[in-house]
C-alpha cells in the first residue's frame, strides 16, 4: 500500500504522538509498504528526507513561542534585580504549519496514496482530510489527545476551563466523525470522547494500542556502565519516572511522595530508595530548585533528555515506575516500563488503568494523593514477593501491547477502508 501519515509532531520531537507516528511509519515501511509522513519543519523550511525507509516531508512552518519544542532544553527564566521573571515565551518554541494546503495538495497528488492516516486534527491534518475527501481517498484518524492536554499547559483558569474543555471535546468528536475509520489507544479514551455522549456514532471505531517494540524494551539487568555514566547507585532500589517534565505531568507529586517515603520510613543511606527522573520540560528547572536538597543529598537525580540504547538500559535500573499524570490517553512510557518488568504506580485518571492494573501489576492511587503514592512505593519496595509478582504481571500485560500486533491491526484497518 501507499500510505500517508499526517501529524503535527514528529521526530526529532519526543512525546507520545511523535514517538507513535514514527514507530508506525518505520514499521509499515519495514513491512514493505510505501510510506510518506507530512509534518511541520523544525528549521521552518520545506524539505524532504528519507529516514529508515520513510519519506518525511517537513512543511514550511512558523514558531509558536508560548510552548517549548520538546527538542531543546528549556532555558532558565530571566532575572531582574535577583528575582525570576514570569516566563512569557520560550526561545525554542513549537513549530506549526499555518497554511499547509497548497503543499499538502502537491504532495498527495504526486504520491497518490491508497489511504491517509491522520494523527492530530491540526491544520496539516485538516488539509490532508480535505484533499482526501475530494479525491475519494479513505481516511483513518487516531485521536491521541483529550482537552486537558491543551488547557493544562496553558494554565487556563478554572472558571473557563470546563467550557473550553467541552468545546475541545466537541471539536475532537466532530473531526473524528468525518473519518472512514477511527481508532484511539484505549477503550477508556473511546468511552470519554464517543460513547459518553450517548449519540449514535456512524463511523466504525476501535481501540488500538500505541504499542511498544518488545525487542527493545525487555526485562533484565542494566549494563554496568549505565550506573557509572549516569551516577546511579547500584546498591539502592530506584523509583523511576520517564516522560515530559511539564506541569500537567505532575512529576512534583511523584517527588513529594518519594521524599515522604524516605522521611516516614527513616531509612539509612544504604536502604533508602533513589529517584531518577528522565526527561525535560517546562517544569524541570522549578523542580530541580524545589528538590535541590534531595539532589544534593544524593537521593534524587534529574537526567534530562535521554534517547536510544541508553534509555532502554535505564528502564532496567528501575525497581518501580511511578507517574501522577492525569491526562494519559494510554501512556507509552507505562507500557515501556511494564515491558521492562517494572511494577507500576499511577493515578485513577485518564486511561492509565488499562496498563497499570490495581492489585495486578501495581497500584492506582487517587489524583494528587501524595500519601497514597508514598504508601504504594513503600509497599512495593519493601516486599520482594509482591514486587516479583507485579513484575511478572507487568510483562504479561505488556505483551498485549506488542507493536507488531499494533502494525497488524492498522494494516487490517487500511485494507478494510480501501476495499470499502
Amino acid at each position: 500500500m501507499k500510505i500517508v501519515i499526517a501529524t503535527a509532531v514528529y521526530y526529532p520531537m519526543i512525546n507520545g504522538v511523535a514517538v507513535f507516528s514514527r514507530n508506525l511509519a518505520v514499521g509499515l515501511a519495514r513491512r514493505g509498504h510505501e510510506v510518506m509522513v507530512i509534518c511541520p519543519s523544525q528549521n521552518k523550511r520545506f524539505h524532504t528526507e528519507m529516514q529508515d525507509g520513510v519519506r518525511v516531508c517537513y512543511l514550511k512552518s512558523s514558531t509558536i513561542k508560548i510552548y517549548p519544542d520538546q527538542i531543546h532544553d528549556v532555558a532558565p527564566k530571566k532575572k531582574a534585580f535577583g528575582h525570576e521573571l514570569p516566563r512569557v515565551v520560550y526561545k525554542h518554541g513549537l513549530k506549526v504549519s499555518a497554511f499547509p494546503y497548497r503543499s499538502v495538495k502537491k504532495l498527495l497528488s504526486e504520491f497518490c496514496p491508497d489511504v491517509v492516516h491522520v494523527q492530530v486534527s491540526d491544520l496539516i491534518g485538516l488539509s490532508v482530510v480535505s484533499y482526501a475527501k475530494r479525491h475519494g481517498i479513505p481516511v483513518v484518524t487516531t485521536e491521541h489527545n483529550q482537552p486537558e492536554v491543551f488547557t493544562e499547559p496553558l494554565h487556563v483558569p478554572g472558571l473557563v476551563k470546563k467550557p473550553i474543555d467541552a468545546l475541545l471535546s466537541a471539536y475532537f468528536y466532530n473531526r473524528q466523525s468525518k473519518s472512514d475509520y477511527v481508532t484511539m489507544p484505549t477503550k477508556q479514551a473511546i468511552d470519554n470522547l464517543i460513547l459518553s455522549r450517548g449519540k449514535e456514532f456512524k463511523v466504525p471505531f476501535e481501540a488500538v494500542s500505541n504499542g511498544v517494540d518488545l525487542s527493545r524494551f525487555k526485562p533484565g539487568n542494566a549494563l554496568d556502565f549505565i550506573y557509572d555514566k549516569y551516577g546511579i547507585p547500584k546498591d539502592r532500589s530506584v523509583v523511576l519516572y520517564v516522560g515530559r517534565v511539564d506541569p500537567e505531568k505532575k512529576v512534583g507529586v511523584v517527588l513529594e511522595a518519594f521524599t515522604k517515603t524516605i522521611r516516614d520510613n527513616k531509612l539509612d543511606s544504604m536502604s533508602k530508595p533513589f529517584c531518577v527522573v528522565i526527561g525535560d520540560g517546562v517544569d524541570r528547572l522549578r523542580l530541580e530548585k524545589e528538590f535541590a536538597a534531595d539532589v544534593k543529598s544524593g537521593d534524587v537525580k534529574f537526567l534530562g533528555r535521554v534517547t536510544g540504547d541508553d534509555l532502554y538500559e535505564l528502564y532496567k535500573v528501575g525497581s518501580v515506575f511511578a507517574t501522577a499524570s492525569e491526562i494519559e490517553t494510554q501512556g507509552i512510557v507505562l507500557i515501556e516500563a511494564a515491558a521492562t518488568g517494572l511494577p507500576l504506580i499511577a493515578v485513577k485518571a485518564g486511561a492509565a488503568a488499562e496498563v497499570c492494573q490495581n492489585g495486578v501489576n501495581g497500584f492506582l492511587c487517587d489524583p494528587d494523593d501524595v500519601d497514597g503514592i508514598s504508601k504504594a512505593m513503600t509497599e512495593i519496595l519493601s516486599n520482594d514477593e509482591l514486587r516479583k509478582k507485579y513484575s511478572e504481571n507487568s510483562i504479561k500485560i505488556a505483551h498485549e501491547h506488542d507493536f507488531e500486533r499494533t502494525l497488524d491491526k492498522f494494516i487490517a484497518i487500511y485494507d478494510k477502508v480501501i476495499k470499502k
